[in-house]
């Protein structure tokens, strides 16, 4: 284990692009609100308009190589961001759970945070596929609202210097590779038989996401008395995990706790 993190720590954290990065709002890619604002209100914009407009007729057999390359390309992604955090919370974080105030956003760290607010935009691109292939079934509010704020959240990590999200970084990044994983697999004429653990990972991780707070919000309040810092970002993320639990936990009632019930009853009759 000690040989794979000697490998993979000059290139994950102290590669100096990394080591050197700096989050400086108006000058860092995609660090102004102006950005933020015009990329979400333009995802919105374009989901609803393409779903209503009629478009050409598009060739699952075109489309399959397509949504493989960017399955694989964010599974991969997800893989790198998971492992670079992880490593540079290790060797770079005194508490990743609460930042002491005023945390520079400078460092590994927030070089991974960068790198994952970017990447919920690529994300952006499932939304087109679904489009293009004519799944509007798959096109659900829970879909667009999560693709939507997860930008939001993102930037607010790195705006607020917010406590806790190398945690939540890399539990996401964990369960996008699981998701990724699942969806390139299809994406290849594969049909795994795991697809409930992409929902199961994807609540468990929400459910975490409150426990790693309940040890963040003891550390703020009856830790230090500097507190931890980002605590205003950390209550956008709050409530948008629980939103996103309750709708989570709606789909999968609906998809597998449902099913299963008519299941039992197409059988007892």
């Amino acid at each position: 284990m000690n040989q794979i993190v000697s490998v993979l720590e000059p290139w994950l954290v102290n590669h100096p692009i990394i080591l050197n990065f700096q989050w400086i709002e108006g000058r860092t890619l995609g660090s102004t609100p102006l950005f933020l604002t015009l990329t979400v209100c333009s995802y919105l914009s374009l989901s609803l308009l393409l779903r209503h407009v009629p478009l050409p007729s598009i060739s699952p057999a075109f489309l399959a190589p397509i949504s493989a390359l960017h399955n694989l390309t964010l599974l991969l992604l997800s893989l790198l961001m998971a492992v670079g955090c992880s490593l540079s919370a290790l060797r770079h974080a005194h508490s990743v759970v609460c930042l002491p105030p005023p945390t520079s956003r400078s460092g590994p760290l927030f070089f991974w945070a960068h790198l994952f607010y970017l990447s919920k935009i690529l994300e952006f691109v499932d939304t087109l596929l679904i489009i293009l292939s004519g799944s509007f079934r798959r096109l659900t509010f829970l879909h667009v609202y999560h693709h939507s704020t997860v930008p939001i959240m993102a930037y607010l990590w790195l705006h607020t210097a917010q406590s806790l999200f190398p945690v939540a970084l890399v539990t996401n990044a964990t369960v996008h590779v699981v998701m990724y994983g699942y969806y390139f697999l299809c994406s290849v004429g594969v049909r795994p038989t795991w697809k409930r653990l992409v929902t199961d990972c994807q609540i468990l991780q929400f459910v975490f996401s409150f426990v790693a707070s309940g040890w963040m919000l003891y550390e703020h309040f009856g830790g230090s008395a500097a507190g931890c810092s980002g605590i205003w970002g950390w209550c956008f993320n709050a409530v948008f995990n629980a939103s996103l639990l309750a709708l989570f936990l709606n789909f999968h009632f609906k998809s597998y706790a449902a099913n299963a019930n008519k299941r039992v009853e197409s059988k007892s009759h």
